[in-house]
């Protein structure tokens, strides 16, 4: 797969089809939303799913950590579905998540879902991430520069031959990115919706994830909806 940079506060960031950014220069990976055990929460309160979510989700996590070789890995909030959700790790999914991290650096930062750090797993927690010109958090600010934020689970629609096609996106304006969400079980939304649409007021550009590549097109100023070009 082909990641496509972006070039925010002087630096350059790597955005991967997959769902995850890197910066090459720290070596930091950075990924949001993996709400991990989303399946066994909603079993939990009678509500079954397919329990297979988070091994899913870190079937395509762990080659991309061995792809980038990261010294640092953000995880930018809601991690686990809830804050039990360390605890009810399948033994070869814990071991999946500690030999993948072993080596690294791993900061977990607080999401909605999971405010407390990841008990029994390795690495430190925090509010948010500073380094170097940017911020790494949870929820994004009203009003941000370099910032890198999740939460919001941005997806954008683009017309095919097949018909529309609506799959999750970074969205970025040169001065943050919104990171799309990785979990197995997340939804989206769609970028126009006033919650996304509001962080751009001058519009920018979602960058749809692809199987191989990124396909990226402008976003309108405002609260309009998004206009392909292919």
């Amino acid at each position: 797969m082909a990641a496509a940079p972006l070039h925010i506060a002087g630096e350059r960031l790597m955005l991967d089809p997959a769902g995850v950014l890197h910066w090459p220069a720290r070596r930091l990976m950075c990924v949001a939303d993996l709400h991990l055990e989303k399946g066994s929460a909603f079993a939990a309160r009678g509500r079954l799913l397919p329990p297979w979510d988070t091994r899913e989700t870190l079937a395509r996590l762990v080659p991309l950590l061995r792809l980038y070789r990261p010294r640092r890995v953000v995880f930018l909030g809601d991690s686990f579905h809830d804050d039990d959700g360390p605890s009810r790790l399948a033994a070869a999914d814990r071991a999946a998540v500690l030999h993948a991290l072993a080596g690294i650096e791993a900061v977990w930062v607080a999401g909605n879902h999971d405010p407390s750090p990841p008990a029994g797993l390795p690495g430190m927690a925090a509010a948010e991430h500073a380094e170097g010109p940017f911020v790494f958090r949870h929820v994004p600010a009203t009003r941000a520069k370099g910032e890198i934020a999740g939460h919001l689970h941005p997806k954008a629609a683009a017309p095919t031959r097949a018909g529309g096609i609506v799959r999750p996106c970074f969205v970025s304006d040169g001065a943050r990115v919104l990171m799309p969400a990785f979990g197995a079980f997340t939804g989206g939304l769609d970028v126009a919706d006033p919650a996304i649409a509001s962080l751009f007021p001058r519009g920018g550009r979602a960058f749809l994830l692809g199987p191989q590549r990124l396909y990226a097109f402008p976003l309108a100023p405002g609260r309009r909806a998004p206009a392909f070009s292919g």
